[in-house]
């Protein structure tokens, strides 16, 4: 054999030996396997919150090596957004019309995908108070959590405001926050339960009323009353008001 041969097949055999290891080193993760790791970052985050969480901790809590952890997520934020984001139930991003408004918002608040599906109190404010400091995460947690859930609560009211539910005037992001402010407070702030039947009356008592508050309602009150004229006035002051000046 040729030299020339020798050396093609030599390059050949580290080629196939580095794709081997490639496929070796990168095997995808998923179904039960991938649950399972996710499930331990949230009792993990439950824990220790998410400063001190590590990959070593949700490896040993999963029974994985770090290694196969870093395969899947690049980093812990990465793996913390989708262990809430399965815990609390991601939003199908083709969830159909219901026809109504409250409909909708029932439909994707309420159950397994809502706000009140069970994730442990302590690991939603470990969560929220890293959002405010570690900036890797802050972006994570918005592009993989928040991005989702917000681009389906404009579909919903936009569509809202294309049957006439939501009156001219009204700004969508102010009514589109309404629902997760309140229960981020009635939870985080307050410690308050939040169920279904919550849900409902928020949806009921505010949220609805103030899509049906056109411009002119929702604006009510923010200026002051003109001051009558004195010299407008119909009937001079009486005789006993000019002796007490």
């Amino acid at each position: 054999m040729s030299p020339r041969k020798q050396a093609a097949r030599a390059a050949d055999a580290v080629t196939s030996a580095g794709s081997a290891a490639v496929r070796t080193r990168r095997p995808r993760i998923e179904g039960d396997r991938e649950a399972e790791i996710l499930d331990a970052a949230v009792a993990v985050l439950g824990d220790v919150g998410y400063d001190r969480l590590t990959m070593d901790m949700v490896a040993a809590q999963a029974r994985a090596s770090k290694a196969t952890l870093y395969r899947r997520w690049e980093n812990k934020a990465a793996l913390v957004v989708d262990a809430v984001s399965r815990a609390k139930g991601m939003p199908a991003a083709d969830t159909p019309s219901t026809g109504t408004l409250r409909g909708d918002l029932l439909a994707t608040w309420c159950g397994r995908s809502g706000w009140s599906s069970t994730v442990p109190m302590s690991v939603m404010c470990g969560l929220m108070t890293a959002l405010h400091t570690d900036e890797e995460l802050g972006a994570a947690f918005r592009a993989g959590f928040l991005g989702p859930r917000q681009a389906l609560a404009r579909r919903v009211f936009e569509d809202a405001r294309d049957r006439g539910e939501v009156a001219d005037g009204v700004d969508l992001d102010l009514v589109m926050s309404l629902l997760p402010a309140i229960c981020v407070q009635q939870e985080l702030l307050l410690n308050r339960s939040v169920d279904d039947d919550f849900v409902k009356r928020v949806i009921d008592t505010v949220v609805l009323p103030a899509c049906r508050a056109g411009q002119s309602t929702a604006y009510a009150g923010t200026t002051q009353p003109a001051r009558p004229d004195p010299t407008e006035m119909s009937e001079p002051p009486s005789r006993h008001n000019r002796i007490r000046s």
